[in-house]
């Protein structure tokens, strides 16, 4: 099982790097499904099946539309990608980024600290992401309501960043 959790939290590093190397919104939204796609493979493994389902299909679901409305509007005619060089050099930038940084905390990372939810069910009346659930529908509106402005603001800093020098279709005539 450690095994397949080193596997998903590799893939989301490499994910995330991918994401945050490429301006390109065609290849960043491919990086982006790769790490939810980790993300939810890591809350499997930990005890939340329910939760990352409900994850990966709002992702899917809501996300991915802004990326094609925001891919759609950027439009260009030659997007740089993955082998690009100045795309390459920051991936190699980030990455000995994270080695160095996950070298500074190696010590305190052990494989025994990775104990799913489920782990302990002969002790609970219910499973790991159930509780959770409950709770976030019975007292998660406030969390609700900021949820829905960090996506509003989210849509607005997509679209501002992938308008670009040209203004897309949203130049003035």
């Amino acid at each position: 099982m450690s095994y397949i959790m080193s596997l998903f939290l590799l893939g989301l590093v490499l994910g995330l790097v991918a994401v945050a190397s490429n301006p390109s919104p065609y290849f960043a939204a491919l990086g982006l499904v790769v790490v939810a796609g980790m993300g939810c493979g890591v809350l499997v493994g930990h005890g939340g099946p329910f939760l990352s389902l409900v994850l990966f299909l709002i992702y899917l679901g809501g996300m991915l539309v802004v990326f094609a409305y925001s891919a759609a509007l950027a439009a260009e005619p030659y997007p740089e990608s993955w082998g690009s060089r100045s795309v390459a050099v920051y991936m190699v930038v980030y990455i000995l980024g994270v080695v160095l940084l996950s070298s500074l905390f190696w010590g305190g990372w052990y494989e025994f600290s990775w104990v799913p939810a489920d782990e302990y069910a002969g002790l609970s009346m219910f499973r790991g992401d159930i509780g959770g659930v409950a709770m976030m529908y019975s007292e998660g509106g406030g969390m609700l309501v900021i949820s829905a402005g960090v996506l509003l603001l989210t849509l607005f800093v997509v679209l501002e960043l992938t308008r670009g020098l040209s203004r897309g279709t949203l130049r003035a005539v």
